[in-house]
């Protein structure tokens, strides 16, 4: 029977893992279908490049975004120093939410335009984002972060992981107002961490 103190091996786990962001990330470009000879000599190859931008932008997009959670994930399990039963199953959840980012960018960039394809998206990468923060909270506790990297260190660390879910979340209702606005609000993402890097790094530095 598997208790709640069970300990698993930390490097096996953080490479699954890695295994898991890849073959996501590696799946995404895949979703793009590469168009026949008929269609390029019918068509041209700007027209069906054209046909093909919404996929495009899909891919790039989840693309990007991956990276930051992958980059996340990695920074994260630098930190921990064993894998505990529950410690193990939230990252199950978080891995089942990534593998998930294949068909939620193809089910949007496939049905570009539809407002329901583009709040499902949206929800599938602040599942990830939650349960990432869920897992950054987690191994704040267990890790007693706090006495390794300080108090302020471990606030900010948290509300960057909240990040992405509050903004993917908020894209909802700006996709709704404005499809320009919501499908550009990612890049919200990187200004708002950027920035609070850079307050964290100099309140740090006083």
């Amino acid at each position: 029977m598997i208790t709640s103190e069970a300990k698993f091996p930390t490097d096996r786990v953080l490479y699954f893992s890695d295994a898991i962001f890849a073959i996501a990330i590696t799946l995404l470009v895949l979703e793009i279908k590469i168009p026949t000879t008929t269609e390029v000599e019918a068509l041209g190859t700007m027209k069906v490049l054209q046909n093909l931008m919404p996929r495009f932008i899909g891919y790039v997009v989840s693309f990007l975004v991956a990276a930051l959670f992958w980059r996340a994930h990695m920074t994260l399990g630098q930190r921990i120093t064993s894998v505990d039963n529950k410690l193990l199953w939230i990252n199950i959840w978080l891995l089942l939410f990534v593998v998930l980012m294949p068909f939620s960018t193809a089910f949007y960039s496939n049905n570009f335009g539809m407002s329901g394809t583009f709040n499902f998206y949206c929800l599938n990468l602040a599942a990830i984002g939650l349960t990432l923060y869920w897992m950054n909270v987690y191994v704040e506790k267990k890790e007693k972060l706090v006495n390794s990297m300080g108090k302020s260190a471990v606030t900010w660390m948290k509300q960057r992981a909240l990040v992405v879910p509050i903004i993917f979340v908020i894209c909802i209702p700006l996709g709704n107002i404005s499809p320009v606005l919501g499908r550009i609000g990612f890049v919200l993402i990187f200004v708002v961490q950027a920035i609070g890097d850079r307050y964290f790094k100099k309140r740090v530095n006083k």
